[in-house]
């Protein structure tokens, strides 16, 4: 029989691929239209990763809700602004929570300060406005624990350029905004070198003396309560990051009632408020719906100054619910359930493609490596930056992208693996298959995928491992999973919700280690 051309096999393998891809996307893409199509009439309102976000975005859920046909969606902690930009251009949400200075500075990229009214005109051509100022600013700072100020003299950002030795923890998102760490060193001449921290755990490591100097947001609730001192910006460098809502140009049309409900928001929370709001979030432990609606009934309430709308708030919200309240949460079987599917779903497509590409190209040492070190690089890209370009590629959030997310890193290990398998069965047991007058097909059939099913079948192991550790970025893009307690408690700097969400992702990837350790024993004895 004439040898098969490398560049036929080529071929074979990417129309199968190709067919592949294109069935997976159709599925998925039909999943989710019939979803939206449910979901048409939906307000569909976002939220980065920060607690001020989420209470935010409920509070303008709240406020909509009696004026809809069907309850609002709420996708909190969908991430940085890039992530949460790119997923209302998409039109995957509606609005969400903004500040005018990120809108300017950061989205618009506008080197001067710009008033609502041109933030509006700029957006409009990509079909996005910018209105509802709330009433309070909520900006950048740098601050250090008092003490530490009084005994070095330090009272603004111009005097600490004179401590070089000063250990800076910077959000990452501070670090590169356009109005963050660059221009701000430039502005005073700052020459330490900052590190980078989610902005929750620097509050833990100013207050344990690991960092010296964090960024904060000013209506963040833990900056009395840790003793920090907010320094001056005497020169001037930080514009002002009013609160506004950042929407959809067709959301007053769809929802003409729901968004007259919001516009009578404007003006009405205040600085106080929205400190006091954020300090029952993160001091005491009060779910973000309950803040929102607590405050909703206050600013329904007479009041006479600003300070009483806050004192309109409950003074007492009982102790903070302890770990094991937080485990066993109601939200815990569906979270779990949501984790599980999409571990699932992504090992079995990424098992559906690996194998075939693995048998395919096995005869072919270049076009194997080729595909194993494409996939390779895959595995190196950050989590969070394939799904930043996956939302921006795929224009949605939510399941799709964690999906693809997921199938791209489970996929190496399962192709590794067959490959590996195959090659290691011995030669003789093929030719013998050959005397027998077994086709190539036949061959592969009966006696290749039989002897190598045991290394397959571990391939699979390390990526189900792999995907139910990886799945909990699903989270940040709005696709659900034990993610949803990590990325919170992330925002609140709550451990104990931390590892409420850790926990039972850990005894997934014992149990499905379990699982995986039957099946090997099985096909071990019937080896």
């Amino acid at each position: 029989m004439p040898t098969t051309p490398v560049a036929a096999i080529a071929a074979h393998a990417g129309r199968c691929v190709c067919t592949a891809i294109v069935a997976l996307v159709l599925a998925l893409a039909t999943g989710m239209a019939t979803a939206a199509s449910t979901d048409e009439n939906a307000l569909r309102i976002g939220s980065k990763r920060f607690t001020e976000s989420y209470i935010l975005a409920e509070l303008l859920a709240q406020q909509a809700a009696p004026h809809l046909r069907t309850p609002a969606q709420v996708h909190q902690g969908l991430g940085n602004t890039a992530i949460v930009y790119e997923a209302l251009r998409a039109g995957q949400i509606d609005l969400y929570p903004e500040y005018a200075g990120t809108i300017s500075q950061e989205i618009l990229k506008s080197t001067q300060p710009m008033g609502l009214e041109q933030m509006h005109q700029a957006l409009a051509p990509l079909g996005l406005g910018v209105a509802i100022p709330l009433g309070f600013n909520d900006g950048y700072a740098l601050a250090m624990r008092a003490n530490d100020a009084n005994t070095l003299g330090i009272t603004r950002l111009s005097d600490m350029a004179r401590h070089p030795a000063l250990k800076l923890g910077l959000s990452n998102e501070f670090i590169g905004r356009a109005d963050g760490w660059k221009g701000l060193a430039l502005r005073y001449g700052f020459p330490q070198l900052p590190i980078g921290l989610d902005h929750g755990l620097a509050y833990d490591a100013i207050g344990a003396r690991q960092v010296d100097v964090i960024d904060i947001y000013t209506t963040d609730a833990k900056i009395d309560s840790l003793g920090l001192r907010v320094l001056e910006d005497d020169r001037h460098y930080f514009p002002r990051y009013d609160a506004v809502v950042l929407y959809r140009l067709d959301v007053p049309n769809r929802h003409p009632q729901a968004w007259a409900a919001l516009q009578a928001l404007s003006g009405r929370v205040t600085e106080p408020m929205m400190i006091a709001m954020n300090a029952r979030a993160e001091l005491k432990g009060v779910a973000f719906d309950v803040i929102a609606r607590d405050q909703l009934a206050a600013l329904a309430r007479p009041i006479t100054s600003a300070s009483s709308a806050t004192a309109a708030m409950p003074s007492t919200d009982g102790a903070p619910r302890g770990f094991w309240a937080k485990l066993f949460a109601p939200d815990l079987s569906r979270l779990a359930t949501q984790h599980v599917t999409l571990v699932a779903i992504a090992v079995a497509l990424a098992t559906l493609l690996g194998v075939p590409i693995a048998v395919l190209t096995m005869h072919h040492p270049r076009l194997n490596a080729l595909v194993l070190g494409s996939s390779g690089l895959l595995q190196t890209v950050p989590s969070i930056a394939m799904l930043a370009v996956l939302i921006s590629l795929l224009g949605a959030i939510g399941t799709l992208p964690a999906l693809v997310a997921l199938t791209l890193y489970a996929f190496l290990p399962i192709m590794r693996n067959t490959a590996t398998g195959l090659a290691q069965v011995n030669d003789g047991l093929r030719m013998a298959g050959k005397a027998l007058g077994l086709s190539a097909w036949q061959s592969l059939r009966y006696v290749e995928l039989p002897l190598a099913l045991p290394t397959i079948v571990a391939g699979v192991r390390t990526a189900t491992a792999i995907a139910i550790g990886t799945a909990t970025i699903a989270a940040f893009v709005g696709a659900g999973g034990l993610g949803e307690r990590i990325v919170t408690g992330l925002a609140l700097n709550d451990r104990d919700l931390l590892l409420a969400g850790a926990l039972p992702a850990a005894l997934l990837a014992f149990a499905s280690e379990a699982l995986f350790e039957l099946v090997e024993r099985r096909l071990r004895r019937r080896a």
